[in-house]
């Protein structure tokens, strides 16, 4: 009400009006009786023609503004509105088809590699064109694919189903299993020894698939906790033994080569399952046969 007093007070204190807006009013203005004189000045509603003239104005105007502001909030809407959201399933097959998440062949890999171990040469002030580092590059790029060549694989993919019933319900151990793998934290060698027992439940599986099971995760970027986890995971889900005990010793080259510089220093890690994780006796008996009459490590 106030807005539409104001918008009177305006139109009353102007001149009289441009052709436009007489026009709109006679549009849809109805002349009252001529004779009828105007009663605004006695305080009274007025309906006389110059009082109805001066309300369809008022309207006009107002609806006129209100028009301009719907337009300007239908752009800005239009300017800043959200992109549609993406179901979940049509955001994966567009990462999916990006060039740069296709799987490169080992060759084009290879490649990658060769240019980016020249590029570390000469960032630590080598020249990659020199006699002895010629072929560095390649070797150094085929040596890590190698050391990393667990990737891609599973448990299932190395025990080649050499998987058997038989009926023994004692421990088999097979200790001191020769690993090799890389710190993912500096990228360097830590190596040692496995030692894996566990007890049949029905089913045994091939002496040296463990030793592949463990060469399998050993091949990655590790530490050595998440392997020595991961070693026991993998005889679980392949034979289901009542049982498993994994223990992993190793020396590792970023506590040797730099850091803190220990040669000696020993990390033993170890992860039990089932009845080993169970039962106390069980549990020594495994630790009892790894430790005794071992050659120590150099």
């Amino acid at each position: 009400m106030s807005e539409l007093l104001k918008e009177a007070a305006k139109i009353i204190a102007e001149p009289q009006q441009q052709e436009e807006d007489l026009t709109i009013v006679s549009d849809s203005f109805v002349p009252s009786d001529p004779d009828m004189p105007c009663r605004r000045s006695e305080g009274q509603v007025c309906i006389c023609d110059a009082c109805e003239a001066t309300r369809m104005r008022i309207l006009h105007r107002m609806n006129k503004k209100k028009r301009a502001k719907a337009d300007v909030k239908d752009e800005t809407s239009l300017a800043v509105a959200p992109e549609p959201v993406v179901p979940s399933e049509s955001r994966l097959a567009k990462k999916r088809k990006e060039p740069d998440e296709e799987k490169d062949d080992e060759a084009t890999r290879l490649l990658k590699m060769t240019d980016a171990c020249r590029t570390i040469l000469r960032c630590i002030g080598e020249d990659e064109t020199r006699e002895g580092l010629l072929k560095t590059p390649q070797r150094w790029a085929k040596a890590l694919m190698c050391m990393c060549s667990g990737y891609g694989m599973e448990a299932q993919d190395v025990t080649n189903n050499a998987v058997f019933s038989e009926n023994h319900d004692e421990m088999v151990v097979v200790r001191d299993i020769d690993i090799h793998s890389l710190c993912e934290h500096h990228m360097l060698p830590f190596t040692g020894r496995v030692s894996i027992g566990y007890i049949p439940n029905g089913k045994i599986l091939g002496l040296s698939k463990l030793a592949r099971i463990a060469e399998l995760y050993a091949r990655r970027l590790q530490v050595q906790e998440r392997l020595t986890r991961q070693i026991a995971d993998a005889i679980v889900e392949t034979v289901e033994p009542l049982g498993v005990a994994v223990v992993v010793e190793c020396t590792h080259f970023c506590m040797v080569m730099r850091g803190v510089q220990k040669v000696g220093a020993v990390t033993t890690t170890s992860s039990v399952r089932g009845c080993f994780e169970n039962n106390a006796k069980t549990r020594a008996e495994f630790f009892s046969i790894i430790q005794g009459n071992r050659m120590k490590m150099c």
